[in-house]
């Protein structure tokens, strides 16, 4: 599998990230191994988790994620081929400083981060989501300290508008630290103008790499959804047929569909290759929960979309 340069940095991952989400989750201990192990064999090297994974199951109180990442480098010897990320910010326990990017947050964070993960650095530390309570500067320099303690590579923001990004990359600059070289936005073929609109135009002139989240819109473009046809069995249909199963969705979903017939592929893929004909795109993160759904994935950073096929998918998802 080929592998992309985020941003302006030098750190070079493949174009397909592994969404570690479901590791505890939807996919067991053992089940969990054998997607990554699969993962690792179709040449993917770039795996994005949270501390907060599966914090929303009952029973769980977050970093179940990590626990069974770190788990499985432990056993397959394999951490040093591997780049890592792994996200702080959000809430994870009941005391007023368990949430957001203070410093004392974020310091007591990566500390649990690394212990779960069984490593003594992360490739990617973001920051989650936008903590608007704390003034950038303590952010950006708690964030700086584990730069060049050698625990954090590099840093990445989740969820942040435009504004924000900008003020946090001036904020960086000012104060001569480390800063958000990467952005994880929510971004698939029917979400685009939120991304699109301010983000890209910004994280192509500034250099920061790009890794969407939510790529295949839940599962949308994964072939199990139709008009007139029963929902799937998925913790995630729900919100699906919420946010995606109307007219405009279903009329994306035909021309990606049309387009995977012409192609001899999978719906999923054609959509995650439309991801990556995007300017200053990094990668495109998405989850599987079964040994053939992750091939599928990787398979996916192989396919060459022609320039009609973009075109048509572009214009009917504008």
């Amino acid at each position: 599998m080929q592998t992309r340069r985020m941003g302006r940095t030098g750190l070079n991952v493949t174009p397909i990230c592994f969404g570690g989400n479901v590791l505890g989750w939807t996919t067991d201990r053992d089940r969990s191994f054998a997607v990554l192990d699969t993962f690792v064999a179709g040449g993917g090297n770039f795996i994005d988790t949270a501390d907060v994974y599966s914090a929303w199951v009952s029973g769980h109180v977050g970093g179940e994620s990590e626990t069974i990442l770190g788990d499985w480098m432990q056993a397959r010897g394999n951490r040093h081929n591997l780049i890592i990320a792994t996200k702080v910010g959000m809430r994870m326990g009941a005391g007023p400083n368990d949430e957001g990017l203070s410093r004392l947050r974020i310091i007591s964070a990566v500390e649990a981060s690394l212990r779960r993960l069984k490593t003594d650095y992360i490739d990617l530390y973001q920051a989650h989501a936008d903590d608007r309570n704390t003034p950038l500067d303590e952010t950006m320099r708690a964030f700086d300290d584990l730069v060049k303690a050698g625990k954090v590579r590099y840093l990445g923001a989740s969820n942040y508008s435009a504004w924000r990004l900008t003020k946090s990359l001036w904020t960086s600059d000012k104060l001569n630290v480390a800063r958000f070289d990467c952005l994880q936005p929510r971004y698939n073929l029917v979400a685009r103008a939120e991304y699109e609109q301010e983000l890209e135009p910004l994280c192509v002139s500034e250099g920061v790499g790009v890794i969407t989240y939510s790529s295949l819109a839940s599962g949308f473009f994964s072939g199990k959804y139709r008009a007139g046809q029963p929902l799937p069995s998925s913790p995630r249909a729900g919100g699906v047929e919420k946010n995606y199963m109307n007219e405009r969705g279903f009329k994306i979903l035909a021309v990606v569909d049309r387009i995977a017939n012409e192609l001899n592929t999978t719906s999923g893929q054609v959509a995650l290759a439309w991801i990556m004909t995007r300017p200053g795109m990094t990668a495109a993160i998405a989850s599987g929960t079964t040994v053939e759904q992750v091939k599928e994935l990787t398979a996916s950073a192989e396919l060459v979309l022609p320039a009609e096929a973009v075109t048509a998918l572009t214009e009917v998802s504008a």
